[in-house]
């Protein structure tokens, strides 16, 4: 458990393998580690998705400004049968050559996961998955092609 003045703000289960973030503003400015220090030794190594993003557009309760290079939402692969979100995993969206991509655009990107998480069993070619801000879906993603992580010893 990660708690700031008070509140929880991360937690692990160490039976599972797997984390939740319940305050992404606390977590991000005020912890030291994060997907984008990929060059420090602590960081464990990313899967790489060659994924078709499609953004819902803003009438549909899509998002209002565009994405950027980095922008890390919620990926959702399940939901419970209530519908609401079964779990929720860490990754960043790489736009590549393009600068911002537009709700109800289209585009092919990278998107990189930290391979700490139980995410191999969603990582099949043609799956798909969600991309939330909280509770909004703002998003639909397929899996086009898997980059493995490098082991080194």
């Amino acid at each position: 458990y990660l708690y700031f003045n008070g509140k929880l703000i991360y937690k692990k289960w160490f039976d599972h393998g797997y984390s939740k973030v319940f305050d992404r503003g606390a977590w991000g400015k005020y912890t030291n580690y994060s997907i984008t220090d990929f060059n420090l030794e602590e960081t464990p190594p990313f899967f790489k998705i060659q994924t078709r993003i499609n953004l819902i557009k803003t009438e549909n309760g899509g998002r209002k400004t565009p994405i950027v290079n980095g922008y890390r939402p919620d990926h959702v692969f399940e939901y419970e049968e209530s519908g609401i979100i079964k779990y929720a995993f860490i990754g960043d969206i790489q736009l590549g050559n393009i600068n911002e991509l537009n709700s109800g655009e289209e585009a092919i990107v990278i998107v990189r996961f930290l391979s700490h998480q139980p995410i191999e069993q969603h990582l099949k070619i043609g799956n798909k998955w969600w991309l939330h801000e909280g509770q909004s879906k703002i998003g639909v993603c397929e899996v086009l092609d898997i980059k493995l992580p490098s082991i080194t010893s």
